[in-house]
């Protein structure tokens, strides 16, 4: 009898097998199609910008002088990526980029577990908690840049044992941690509204099956919550690290990119904007745009998410 019986569990497995792989293929079919109107609208818009910078980059090219545009091919890219300016531009916005999503998935995290567990004035909390994400960027810095003044700022007096005249915009250091802090407190509502999404799919189920089986919190943690919202977590790490690499608004406002505090991009408006020159702004914007393809590339093989194990296919 067991001869009988014992192959049929596989062949229950095969004949399901078409089944999902034909579910995936549809779905992914209706994918392309609900995204194609966008993906359209969005190369119509931006492929003639992308298209012109990479053409410029390639020219010695000043407003200041167009009559004396001169092709020079790699030329940019060779004196940009040999400027230790450049490099140490690199350095600055890495830095902003991962301390920011590092605090920010962590606080977002907390705050997502708050919108999840709340029963009451569930609305209000999660209404509270989003309202600096629905601040514009210029108007956060600039009641940030208030806020660390030495003149009148309240920062400097809610710190005990700081000087109320010391003057966080004076050193880097201290300029880097102002700008940080204005973008976490900005954009953690974001990391928590991403989050927030995740912690909707973790099934009730498996956490009660754990609590019955004696883990602890921090094992429903580490065992059964985070392991679950994995696709979650990448895609506000994703989202959130490809955004702060492209800081911009907030150092403009703050800064100045004074004190050595200017980005990638900032470094890019300031060639582009403030000195004329569009062949070598050009080729900083094309190597901005290929080191957040390489970022996004980076992150997705470090999570290493299964897609259709995360839709429990």
């Amino acid at each position: 009898m067991s001869t009988v019986t014992a192959p049929a569990p596989e062949a229950k497995r095969k004949g399901n097998a078409p089944e999902t792989s034909s579910r995936s293929r549809a779905e992914n079919r209706l994918g392309q199609k609900l995204v194609a109107p966008a993906i359209f609208v969005m190369l119509l818009v931006t492929a003639f910008p992308m298209l012109r910078a990479l053409y410029l980059s390639v020219f010695n090219y000043a407003l200041t002088a167009p009559e004396d545009k001169e092709f020079v091919g790699f030329g940019n890219y060779v004196t940009a990526l040999t400027d230790p300016l450049f490099w140490k531009v690199t350095g600055i916005t890495v830095l902003y980029m991962v301390v920011t999503v590092a605090i920010e998935l962590v606080i977002g995290f907390i705050f997502a577990m708050v919108m999840h567990r709340v029963i009451f004035a569930r609305g209000v909390i999660r209404t509270s908690i989003l309202i600096p994400y629905g601040i514009i960027t210029v108007v956060s810095g600039f009641a940030w840049q208030f806020a660390f003044s030495y003149q009148n700022g309240f920062v400097n007096s809610w710190i005990p044992g700081m000087d109320l005249q010391f003057n966080w915009f004076g050193e880097t250091t201290p300029a880097v941690v102002a700008i940080m802090v204005s973008e976490i407190w900005k954009t953690t509502p974001f990391m928590s509204l991403l989050l927030l999404a995740g912690l909707a799919q973790v099934s009730e189920d498996m956490l009660e099956a754990a609590k019955v089986d004696g883990a602890t919190w921090w094992q429903r943690l580490w065992k059964v919550i985070l392991p679950n919202m994995r696709a979650a977590i990448m895609v506000a790490v994703l989202f959130r690290a490809l955004d702060a690499y492209r800081i911009f608004d907030n150092i403009f406002v703050m800064t100045a990119g004074a004190v050595n505090t200017e980005s990638i991009s900032f470094l890019t408006y300031r060639q582009t904007i403030e000195q004329f020159q569009l062949g070598m702004g050009s080729a900083l914007s094309v190597l901005l745009f290929l080191s957040v393809l390489l970022i996004a590339a980076l992150i997705v093989k470090l999570f290493r998410v299964d897609l259709a194990q995360a839709r429990q296919e």
